[in-house]
Order: C-alpha cells, then sequence, then structure tokens
C-alpha cells in the first residue's frame, strides 16, 4: 500500500501533528516499579442515543453493556486486588474521548471495550479483537467507520476530532505513522481474549485484526475493542441474547484479563523464574528468546523508537525528517523507526528526554544481537 498524497493531507498531518503532541505517554516497557496490575477500565460500546449495531430484536449497546457488567463483577469477585472501572453502567451516552479520558484518569492498565458487529452477509458469525493501527482490509476500515461514526452524534464533532470524518478512508492516513507505544501488550491482551473465546468459550475465532479506532487513539495504556459477535447473524443475535451466551462470553473475557495480568506481573518483575518470563510471546512469531542466558556475555543496545509504519517510508517523511540517524527494523509485520543509540540506559535515558522535545509519544527499546528484548531485561 502506498501512502496517498492529496490535496488534504497536509491537515491530516497537522491532525497527525496535534495528536502525537496532545498524548503524552510513558514508555510501555518502563512500568511502575510496584509490578503490579491495579486497574482494568470496562467500556460498554456506544449507549443513549447512540444504539450502535441493530439485530433483529436486540440493540448493540444493551448487549454489550450486559456483557460488560458481568466482565467486571467477574473481576470483582475473583480478583479483588484489581480495581474495575466502567466508562457507563447505564444507558447513557458517552463521546469517544472522554471514554479515553475515564481510563487515564484511573491510570488503567488495560482498557477493554467491548461491541457487537454487524455486516450486510447475515452468514457471517464469530467473535474478533482489535488493536489500535491501520487497517489492513477494506473489511477492518468498515468496522472502524462503523465504530467511529458514533462522533456525529457530538456536538461540533470536527472542531473536537481536529477534522476527522469517519467515512472517509483519507482520514485513516493519521493511523499510519500513528506512534502506539503499548502495541505489542495490546496484541497479547487481544490474543488472550480471542484464545479463550475459542478455546474454552466454544466460539468462532476470527482473530486479531488492527484498525483506526477513535476510542482506543488516546488511551495511555495497553487497549484492545472486542467484537463478541454479529447482531447481523440471527443464530449469533440469539446466542448474543442469551443468559449462557453472555455469561460464556463474559467469563473468557475476564480469564484473558486475568491472564493478562499474569503475565503483566510476571514481566515486569525482575525477580519472576525466568523460564516462565522467557514462556511470554510478545510477538506475533511467538518467539521466545532466552534473555537471561548465563553462559554468554553480549552487547546490549538501546534505540529510541519515533515511529511505525505499514510500509517502509523515506526517512525524511513525517517525523523521521526531524533526525539525521534514523535506523529502521521491522517487527510483527511493521516497520519501526528509531534514532540514538548507546550501551547505557543512563545516557539514552539523558536523550530520551531531548527526543521526546521533537516526538513526545517516543519511547526506549532495547536489542541483543540484533533482536528486541523487554527494556526491563537489558537494565
Amino acid at each position: 500500500m502506498k501512502i496517498s498524497y492529496t490535496n488534504s493531507l497536509p491537515n491530516y498531518l497537522v491532525f497527525l501533528l496535534i495528536l502525537l503532541l496532545s498524548i503524552l505517554r510513558v514508555d510501555g516497557q518502563q512500568v511502575d516499579k510496584s509490578n503490579k496490575f491495579k486497574t482494568v477500565v470496562i467500556d460498554a460500546g456506544h449507549g443513549g442515543k447512540d444504539s450502535g449495531a441493530l439485530g433483529k430484536i436486540v440493540k448493540e449497546k444493551d448487549i454489550v453493556l450486559s456483557i460488560a457488567l458481568k466482565v467486571g463483577a467477574y473481576i470483582k469477585e475473583n480478583m479483588p486486588d484489581v480495581k474495575v472501572v466502567y466508562t457507563r453502567t447505564e444507558d447513557v451516552f458517552i463521546p469517544l474521548d472522554e471514554r479515553a479520558e475515564i481510563a487515564n484518569r484511573a491510570k488503567a492498565d488495560l482498557f477493554v471495550s467491548i461491541h457487537g458487529n454487524s455486516i450486510s452477509n447475515p452468514k457471517i458469525y464469530g467473535a474478533e479483537t482489535f488493536v489500535l493501527g491501520l487497517h489492513r482490509s477494506e473489511e477492518n476500515l468498515e468496522v472502524a467507520k462503523k465504530e467511529n461514526s458514533v462522533i456525529i452524534l457530538e456536538e461540533d464533532y470536527s472542531t473536537k476530532y481536529e477534522g476527522f470524518d469517519p467515512t472517509q478512508p483519507e482520514s485513516y492516513i493519521i493511523f499510519e505513522l500513528m506512534q502506539n507505544v503499548y502495541l505489542d501488550q495490546s496484541i497479547l491482551a487481544a490474543s488472550l481474549v480471542q484464545n479463550q473465546f475459542e478455546s474454552r468459550v466454544g466460539r468462532h475465532n476470527r482473530g486479531v485484526k488492527q484498525a483506526g479506532f477513535l476510542v482506543l487513539r488516546k488511551t495511555s495504556m495497553p487497549g484492545i475493542l472486542v467484537e463478541v459477535g454479529f447482531l447481523s447473524n440471527a443464530k449469533e443475535e440469539k446466542y448474543l441474547m442469551s443468559e449462557d451466551g453472555q455469561t460464556y462470553i463474559a467469563s473468557g473475557i475476564y480469564r484473558a484479563v486475568r491472564d493478562y495480568r499474569d503475565k503483566f506481573e510476571s514481566r515486569t518483575n525482575l525477580s519472576v523464574n525466568t523460564d516462565d518470563l522467557n514462556k511470554l510471546a510478545f510477538n506475533s512469531n511467538n518467539e521466545k528468546p532466552n534473555i537471561f542466558e548465563e553462559e554468554k556475555i553480549e552487547e546490549i543496545e538501546f534505540r529510541i523508537q519515533i515511529a511505525s509504519s505499514s510500509q517502509n517510508v523515506s526517512d525524511k517523511y513525517g517525523v523521521l525528517a526531524q533526525f539525521d540517524d534514523i535506523w529502521m527494523y521491522e517487527e510483527n509485520n511493521m516497520f519501526k523507526y528509531t534514532t540514538a543509540i548507546s550501551n547505557s540506559y543512563q545516557e539514552i535515558s539523558e536523550i530520551l528526554k531531548e527526543v521526546r522535545m521533537k516526538v513526545p509519544d517516543c519511547f526506549i527499546v532495547a536489542f541483543k544481537n540484533g533482536e528486541r528484548i523487554p527494556v526491563l531485561a537489558a537494565q
């Protein structure tokens, strides 16, 4: 796919710049030293004047609220040390940006947005989970358009979302070089949801996908959007309406959150059993590098990641043009761009302060023998 240079592109580059300057995130690999998963935000999509997808019998807003409340109840009952924050607990309309703000104010460790799907083909069924990124197919784009279209119900949405038009494919170019600090963690959480749906709930697994969802763009933590099923499929609508169906789906999401919590705390705790840590898969190839191999002393390199793209772009494009030393690596079918290099974490941390004056969303990444490893494992 090539980046389109249209007459309207400058507006979207401005949008991207505003977006990057407005999101001040910490390095996704440098977490609270307490290493505890403390808070999860459960977001029931739509609500109030926004019905969401319409089945023959039910509305999306009602189905997802019921499931969201069940997910929260399971977490409260079985994970009492984890705080549950809902974006809504009743049939009210909450703007997309406010949902993200609720999560940010709560300093959540994970944001889970729950939705129901709909498509013109009534034979399609199953569950899929999205993370923030550029769509890889027209089908993914249509899902994003549908979920983003709610902003037209908000007052002065064109100003509020800096000219973003959810119906126009050109608007989604902003996700091409959008930095997503938490992509790896989000993919992990999404994979755990889909694994639970397939292995424990018996749902048809439509996979983990990427698309440009406004509700995820400003969350300062890993975030996923779960499409629990298709209301346009009569059999699936019945299942989603049923008490058993909602219970199974909610329990699947709860177990995925629980598993993510366990991996989160193991991964970020340096005293954890190294065999367990090496079992964690943080990329699409399920590679398990032995990052604590004692018999070898290998040099560690730290770099500062400033952008990512679904295609290899020129180092003179966008934010990349602000730096002379650009180094690119590939991961999860994405091209990721870094600047600066040091063998010292302290030194790269000082450089990070300077780079963040240009790209507030940048963060430190670590490599051993050219392979990326968790920053905490390299310190």
